[in-house]
């Protein structure tokens, strides 16, 4: 059972997710209960809380001392919840990554779970106590404290179901699983109960975050069905499992603060042009809409790395052009594989309702569009309505 940050974020919404771990042990399982950090940036204790403080004085923190400012807000969560646990005769003990056997390589900010070895979590599990861990850390070889990308909590569940063999995944949040579209964008986007892995990893990486990607992939391999629920609503749940939709669009997402990259090679410099993405992908900057042809290079990056890519292209004194203010819409769904009509319907809905559509890519269950910001909520609006997502 994983818990996030706006589930842990005052002691009366505290005590609903232990109502939670309480419930599961009462049907007879044996939970391990993973936590973000409290709350969002401005409560005291949330990660980009901690990390402003450490950065008052001096903008700049080696990424060493970033992780372990970082990995504060989830052992003061952890601890926090096993005092709520405790008040409800639940044993219960906090546990760091170090201890719940989470090794990683030495990637500050970014690391990567090498192997976990969860005989501490075992042995715990065994006498009847209640494992809280902190999310989203970990511990090098080197015995260094290491954090994972963000949404890195619900990784953590998704590895250590795994090394423990668990039953199923439960992921608790604010909001009630999938939902056909965002609701903040589209006012009757609707309940998703069912999706495939595919289709979760699919909408995770195209912009819905209720759950991280990685951690979809990692239940996936491990066939675990995961069960993303609100932390206040028990009605609403939506099963991830390897079941394949029969529908053809599950639901539609959007990314924005997306930035639109140009690159002249010179004729005398193609093969160091293509070398680009080779130094892209060290400087762990990833590209999408990609369209190479002998005048241009074109893809696309999101707005957070624009900085460390311009660097980069200048100090190889590449001739290039970046333009901002785009998003990426998504249509995903399984259940569009191999039938046609899915993109002309796509194109006639953005057309019809003159939104320029500037780069489209097709891949197994999902199409995306590269459209303007200004036209974002318009085009979730027009394809939420013609593939009939919405309301009945």
């Amino acid at each position: 059972q994983k818990f996030g940050g706006t589930s842990l974020q005052d002691s009366r919404i505290r005590e609903k997710a232990a109502l939670h771990i309480e419930n599961a042990i009462k049907s007879g399982f044996s939970p391990v209960v993973v936590v973000s950090a409290i709350g969002r940036a401005g409560n005291p204790y949330a990660t980009d809380t901690l990390l402003k403080t450490a950065t008052s004085e001096h903008n700049s923190i080696s990424p060493r001392e970033k992780d372990l400012i970082m990995s504060c807000g989830e052992l003061i969560s952890a601890v926090v919840m096993v005092q709520t646990l405790k008040q409800k005769n639940i044993s219960a003990v906090a546990i760091n990554g170090m201890q719940a056997g989470i090794i990683t390589d030495d990637n500050f900010n970014n690391a990567n779970i090498q192997r976990v070895i969860p005989d501490n979590l075992l042995n715990i599990i065994s006498k009847g106590v209640v494992p809280v861990v902190t999310g989203f850390q970990g511990i090098s070889e080197n015995g260094e404290i290491t954090t994972f990308s963000r949404g890195g909590s619900d990784t953590t569940a998704s590895i250590l179901a795994a090394a423990l063999n668990a039953e199923h995944i439960e992921i608790y949040s604010d909001v009630e699983g999938l939902l056909t579209a965002d609701p903040q964008q589209i006012e009757d986007a609707v309940h998703i109960p069912n999706a495939s892995y595919t289709e979760a990893v699919e909408m995770a990486n195209k912009g819905a975050n209720v759950i991280h990607p990685q951690a979809v992939q990692i239940a996936s391999q491990f066939n675990i069905p995961i069960k993303l629920l609100s932390t206040f609503n028990k009605d609403k749940v939506t099963l991830i499992n390897d079941a394949r939709s029969i529908r053809p669009v599950t639901g539609i997402t959007s990314k924005n603060k997306i930035v639109h990259v140009q690159i002249y090679p010179q004729k005398s410099d193609n093969n160091n042009s293509m070398s680009i993405f080779k130094t892209l992908a060290e400087n762990n900057i990833s590209v999408d809409f990609i369209d190479i042809t002998p005048a241009l290079i074109s893809f696309i990056i999101d707005e957070d790395f624009e900085d460390k890519f311009i660097e980069i292209l200048k100090q190889d004194n590449y001739n290039f052009k970046t333009e901002k203010e785009f998003s990426k819409i998504s249509v995903v769904g399984s259940g569009m594989t191999g039938m046609p009509g899915v993109m002309a319907k796509i194109v006639n809905a953005l057309s019809s309702n003159n939104i320029t559509i500037y780069e489209c890519t097709d891949s197994y269950t999902t199409i995306s569009c590269l459209v303007k910001k200004q036209d974002e909520k318009k085009a979730i609006t027009a394809l939420h309505k013609e593939f009939e997502l919405g309301r009945k």
